[in-house]
């Protein structure tokens, strides 16, 4: 099971490039945990994306989530973000609610989230459904790990704003944990973003440099997982 977790990712970085695009990118993220009692706690959330194609700062993303400890092993969680789009992206500037279930199993971690999009430039709601999975292999005992990890987005429905359902997107990261105090850590990896090409649209791969910064306030233990 280890092996086939550490291989899936890897093996969807290879797909062919020929007749893509491709794109450097810089991804970065800062996610705050704030208890609010013993099982429930708030993540502030922060992001820019950063494009070579589309001309440096691209999106901007903040938002919050409610998350309740249900179990050991396995937190719910339901959050707003704002979306903002920037130089090169023509996308709108979009509002989104989210609903997850985030579970851990030792080393592996999972995430199920819904999205629901609201767009200005319609009236319809576009739902995307992203399964996660995370592998962590830790090196010694301070907290330095290993992980892969693979997300898939499908979309159950399309807009008259752009969104087309079916398999929309995949992104897979590999890379390293690092604890930078009691309660701080970063993540730092190579991020492998691919869009098949559809309805006669050419395919993208984005390759980017990822970097999270993970703060559990009073340590309050949370799963790094990617957005």
């Amino acid at each position: 099971m280890r092996h086939l977790l550490l291989a899936l990712p890897l093996a969807l970085v290879a797909t062919p490039a020929c007749a893509q695009r491709q794109d450097g990118q810089l991804w970065l993220q800062i996610n705050t945990n704030v208890p609010l009692a013993d099982r429930v706690r708030i993540t502030l959330e922060q992001i820019a994306r950063f494009s070579d194609r589309q001309n440096g700062l691209y999106q901007t993303e903040f938002g919050g989530l409610l998350g309740f400890r249900a179990t050991k092993n396995i937190e719910l969680g339901f959050g707003y973000r704002w979306v903002g789009a920037h130089n090169g992206n023509t996308g709108a500037d979009e509002d989104r609610l989210r609903q997850q279930v985030v579970a851990t199993f030792g080393p592996v971690t999972t995430r199920f989230r819904v999205d629901e999009r609201f767009n200005p430039r319609g009236s319809e709601v576009g739902f995307r459904i992203r399964p996660l999975i995370r592998y962590n292999h830790r090196l010694g005992t301070k907290g330095v790990a290993l992980f892969v990890s693979h997300e898939s987005f499908f979309l159950p429905n399309s807009t008259s704003w752009g969104q087309r359902s079916g398999y929309e997107r995949m992104r897979n990261i590999v890379g390293v944990t690092l604890p930078l105090g009691r309660e701080v850590a970063a993540d730092v990896g190579y991020l492998n973003q691919y869009r098949p090409g559809r309805d006669g649209a050419q395919a993208q791969m984005d390759h980017a440099l990822h970097l999270q910064l993970t703060i559990n306030l009073r340590a309050f233990a949370a799963s790094q997982v990617p957005d």
